[in-house]
């Protein structure tokens, strides 16, 4: 997708990402499990006829037939589901590139489960219909708390409901979601607040149809200064026009007044405790900075994992 900042006061303009009936279009929810999953494994004529007598003897579904018989597995079968409910889900082979984002790779896990209910829960403080639409900065005090991990594993779950998501990278010190997706990390937020005309700042994730991300590009050696422009705020707004839901990454609190400048231009913030880790008095001074902006904070969530 393409950017082009026309100034600092203007921002950039976007290319519209695709809207849900062009994702969804691409999976055709009337299709059977088997034609997905003989697609997908691509199946012979004479296996698919062994699975459907396998299917017929044994009273069966499509699915379970293909993986008694050894021609699927247990995983190509959710897979297959997922494309006809449209549920964005990573396949076995896929799951040793992204082992952090448990809930597309493992969307039956504990974690997935946290990160589902935590979603309940923002849905109707932040991003329900009766509430000024906001993005939501993850905060946290100090570096390992796992903004990076919530952030994009909040932005699969968002997804996950249909709707278009984005997760933007605005750790412009240590950037690290183009590392859990996949994706190319040469341009990006950077060059937009700089006011730099540039292609490809925003990327589909790979596997997950209704999630897009936009990394940092070049590590900038003025951060903070880049974030307090004008620029940020409309960005911050034109990507509100565009996605459903748009989530950001943050820097550690303890590396500078980064996250507080970002939490009051996104308007929402939830802020983010490691258990055992976590030190009170930070997490204080981290509420008291984000509650002098016009952020309105979400809630604190412990991350156990």
């Amino acid at each position: 997708m393409n950017a082009a900042p026309r100034s600092a006061t203007r921002g950039p303009t976007l290319v519209q990402p695709q809207n849900n009936d062009e994702v969804h279009s691409r999976f055709d929810q009337d299709r059977s499990i088997g034609d997905i999953i003989r697609q997908t494994k691509n199946l012979s004529e004479d296996q698919v006829e062994a699975i459907v007598a396998h299917q017929r003897q044994h009273s069966l579904r499509f699915g379970e037939a293909a993986v008694a018989l050894g021609l699927a597995t247990d995983s190509d079968v959710v897979f297959a589901l997922s494309q006809q409910f449209h549920y964005p889900f990573t396949p076995d082979e896929r799951r040793g590139t992204n082992p952090e984002l448990v809930t597309s790779s493992q969307p039956f896990s504990k974690q997935a489960e946290a990160f589902r209910a935590i979603r309940s829960q923002l849905m109707m403080r932040v991003f329900s219909p009766s509430e000024p639409k906001r993005a939501l900065a993850v905060l946290s005090p100090d570096s390992g708390d796992g903004k990076t991990f919530f952030t994009a594993n909040l932005g699969v779950v968002l997804a996950q409901l249909g709707g278009r998501t984005l997760v933007v990278d605005a750790d412009l010190r240590g950037p690290r979601l183009h590392q859990l997706f996949g994706i190319p990390n040469v341009s990006g937020l950077s060059a937009i607040l700089s006011g730099r005309q540039e292609e490809n700042v925003i990327f589909q994730a790979p596997d997950l149809p209704s999630l897009y991300v936009m990394p940092v590009g070049v590590t900038p050696p003025n951060p903070l200064e880049l974030l307090e422009r004008p620029a940020f705020r409309l960005l911050m707004a034109e990507l509100l026009g565009k996605f459903d839901h748009v989530v950001v990454d943050t820097p550690a609190s303890g590396l500078g007044t980064d996250a507080a400048v970002i939490a009051g231009k996104c308007g929402a913030a939830l802020l983010l405790a490691r258990k055992d880790k976590s030190r009170i008095n930070r997490l204080n001074d981290l509420v008291g900075s984000v509650g002098a902006s016009s952020a309105k904070i979400a809630g604190v969530i412990v991350n156990e994992f």
